[in-house]
């Protein structure tokens, strides 16, 4: 007795999932059409949601390359402390890059007025890597000429300069052009540039990663510990990186959505259309004794099973597509991250319940007899 009723418990679910099996493979143009759109949508969302992950990084690191974020500049009556470097960096953080600048008006051997800065080359070039020049200095005599600064001098390979009477003689190791007041200096190394001067630093541009909110914090502990100095932030970078990972923060939020609006409305015309071509299908196992929860459950199934497949294949497209993204845009690999898989199967789950609502309605207000008679 018990094995009979252990075959007729199993008979009525083993017929469902076969009319699931057989809805799914029989029509299989709407469930490919339908399957295609949930996959799209799974793989935009898993694209946008692993470059998400990551994106504040990415960007902060790209806007790294354009230099100093923040400037500390001292004066005659509030010069900069000793050992201010390291205590910069102390305040500024362990990740920032910090590169001393002094500034003299020396004469040129053309007898031109040229501004010529001393600085830390090594810190300069981590700091200011954007900078278009042929070569960095390497030796303690070599300067760095800017493009117009080179036409002041007789020689840019042999630089002769005079400040307060006291000539100095460099070597031209290159040619700096940014298309700023840089082009217009003749930068030398520090040391060289004390020794020869007796100035000693009044500028030190700081770079702080990690956008708007790091900039603050940071800005508030130097100006705590140096009141007498002034501390300014570069509003054109710091403004403009805020600016940038909201829009982008915005951009990614609008595809997601405009994307699943998509594939919901693409995903609603082929079950509405899968519904209208079935529905004598439904009539007749209504006749037959099946119950609307029955159907409807059914039904919806046949849109989660779609949904589901969708995840699993957009997950693989859309990681894929990310990495793609990644490597093109930012030189750095982004790799698949589970992290974002809930997200994307609810997402998709969520799609195909409310595509199935309309589908579902029509379901319920099925009559078997008129539709069997042929009304």
């Amino acid at each position: 007795m018990s094995n009979r009723a252990n075959r007729n418990t199993r008979k009525p679910q083993l017929s469902f999932v076969g009319m699931l099996r057989r809805s799914l493979t029989h029509r299989r143009a709407r469930s490919l059409s339908a399957l295609v759109a949930l996959t799209v949508s799974a793989a935009v969302a898993t694209a946008l949601l692993t470059l998400y992950a990551d994106l504040n990084a990415k960007l902060h690191n790209e806007f790294r390359n354009f230099g100093a974020n923040v400037v500390v500049t001292a004066s005659a009556s509030s010069p900069l402390p000793p050992n201010a470097l390291a205590q910069i960096q102390q305040a500024a953080g362990p990740d920032a890059l910090v590169a001393p600048f002094a500034y003299a008006v020396a004469t040129t051997d053309r007898g031109t007025s040229v501004v010529v800065a001393g600085t830390d080359f090594p810190a300069v070039q981590r700091l200011d890597s954007w900078w278009d020049l042929t070569h960095w200095p390497a030796t303690p005599d070599a300067a760095l000429l800017g493009d117009r600064a080179a036409n002041f001098v007789a020689d840019e390979h042999a630089v002769k300069l005079t400040y307060a009477g006291k000539a100095i003689a460099l070597i031209g190791a290159g040619r700096l052009k940014t298309g700023g007041d840089e082009d217009s200096r003749i930068y030398i190394p520090l040391p060289a540039f004390t020794h020869w001067t007796g100035v000693s630093p009044t500028v030190v541009e700081i770079q702080i990663p990690g956008g708007a909110v790091a900039v603050e914090a940071a800005l508030t502990r130097l100006r705590s510990q140096f009141p007498a100095l002034q501390v300014q932030p570069v509003r054109q970078l710091v403004e403009g990186e805020s600016r940038i990972v909201d829009r982008t923060h915005s951009l990614m939020y609008g595809s997601v959505l405009l994307i699943a609006l998509t594939v919901a409305v693409s995903v609603l015309a082929t079950l509405s259309a899968s519904v209208l071509e079935r529905r004598r299908d439904f009539a007749l196992m209504k006749a037959l004794g099946g119950s609307q929860s029955q159907l409807m459950g059914m039904f919806l199934l046949e849109a989660l099973v779609l949904a589901v497949a969708g995840v699993v294949l957009g997950y693989v497209a859309g990681s894929a597509a990310a990495w793609v993204i990644s490597q093109a845009n930012f030189h750095t690999a982004t790799f698949p991250r589970l992290s974002v898989l809930p997200l994307v199967l609810l997402l998709n789950l969520t799609i195909a319940a409310l595509a199935a609502i309309f589908p579902v309605r029509v379901l319920r207000g099925l009559q078997p007899a008129a539709l069997l008679k042929g009304e």
